[in-house]
C-alpha cells in the first residue's frame, strides 16, 4: 500500500475524534465497568468499545488496512496496519484522573510513518507523520536543547515493583539529573517532544504502548528507544530524550546503583 506518510493523519484524526467520544461518555462514570486481564492489568468497558469502534471505521475506509490492538489482537495485513491502544493510562481513567489517551499509529514495511496521541480529558492532542513534523494543537514541537544531565527534567512512571519495577541504574540517574517527576504513561513522552522535559521513562511495554508515541518524539528531534538502545516498537521498553542526553541516559540506567535504599 503506497501512500504518503502525512496522508494517514487525516483518517488517524477521525478515528482519535470517535475515539474521544467513547472515552469522555465514559469518564468518570457511575458503575463503569473495570475487568482485570490475565496478565493483572485494568480493562474497562471503554477500552472495549473504543478499540471495536476504530477497527470498524478503520477497514471500513481501508478494507485491506490490517489492525494491531491491545485488547483484540492482531488481524489482517501486517504490510500495512493500524496499532491501536485504546486507552493508555487505564489505570487513570478508572480512577478518575484525567492523564489517560487513545494512542493510533500506522505501521508500513516495519516502520511506524504517523502516529496521533488524544487526550481527551487534558484537551491535548499530538500528531506526526515521517518527514512532516511534530504537532500539538496546531503548534509544531522541538524538543530541548539541554546539554547537560545536571540540568536535566527525568519522567518516569511507577516506581514500585509492578510493570517491571523501575531499571537498575534509575536511582543513580535520578542523582544526577536537576529534577524528576512521575507523569508515567504517555504524557511524559509528550512532555519530552514539547521540550518540557529531557528523559522519560517505562521499563514495560508493548507495541501499541510505543508506536504513536516513537514518531512523536523523533519527528519533534528527539530519540525513542528501548533500555537496550534498539530503535523497535517491539523492544518491550521505551527510553524517550531530547537526543543530546540519550546515550547518557541509556549508560546510566543499564548500570547497577550502589547503595541504594
Amino acid at each position: 500500500m503506497s501512500r504518503n506518510a502525512a496522508e494517514w493523519l487525516p483518517l488517524l484524526i477521525e478515528l482519535a475524534d470517535s475515539a474521544d467520544r467513547i472515552a469522555l461518555a465514559a469518564f468518570r462514570k457511575p458503575g463503569l465497568r473495570v475487568d482485570t486481564k490475565a496478565d493483572a492489568s485494568p480493562v474497562t468497558e471503554a477500552d472495549h468499545a473504543i478499540e471495536a469502534k476504530v477497527r470498524a471505521c478503520a477497514v471500513a475506509r481501508h478494507a485491506e488496512l490490517g489492525v494491531l490492538g491491545e485488547e483484540q489482537g492482531a488481524s489482517g495485513s501486517t504490510e500495512t496496519r493500524l496499532i491501536i491502544d485504546p486507552i493508555d493510562g487505564t489505570r487513570n481513567f478508572a480512577r478518575g484522573i484525567p492523564v489517560f489517551a487513545t494512542l493510533l499509529a500506522i505501521e508500513s514495511s516495519g516502520e511506524v510513518v504517523a502516529g496521533v496521541v488524544s487526550a481527551p480529558a487534558l484537551g491535548a492532542r499530538w500528531q506526526a507523520a515521517r518527514g512532516a513534523g511534530a504537532f500539538r494543537d496546531g503548534r509544531r514541537l522541538a524538543v530541548s536543547p539541554v546539554r547537560s544531565l545536571a540540568q536535566a527534567l527525568l519522567l518516569h512512571g511507577n516506581l514500585g515493583p509492578g510493570e517491571g519495577g523501575p531499571p537498575a541504574g534509575l536511582v543513580g540517574l535520578m542523582r544526577r539529573v536537576e529534577r524528576t517527576r512521575g507523569f508515567g504513561d504517555f504524557y511524559q513522552h509528550m512532555l519530552v517532544a514539547e521540550g518540557a522535559g529531557e528523559i522519560a521513562i517505562d521499563p514495560m511495554m508493548h507495541p501499541w504502548d510505543i508506536a504513536a508515541l516513537q514518531v512523536v518524539v523523533e519527528e519533534a528531534g528527539g530519540r525513542a528507544t528501548s533500555l537496550s538502545g534498539a530503535r523497535s516498537i517491539y523492544a518491550r521498553s521505551l527510553v524517550s530524550s531530547n537526543g543530546l542526553l540519550h546515550e547518557a541516559a541509556l549508560q546510566a540506567l543499564a548500570r547497577p546503583d550502589r547503595g541504594a535504599a
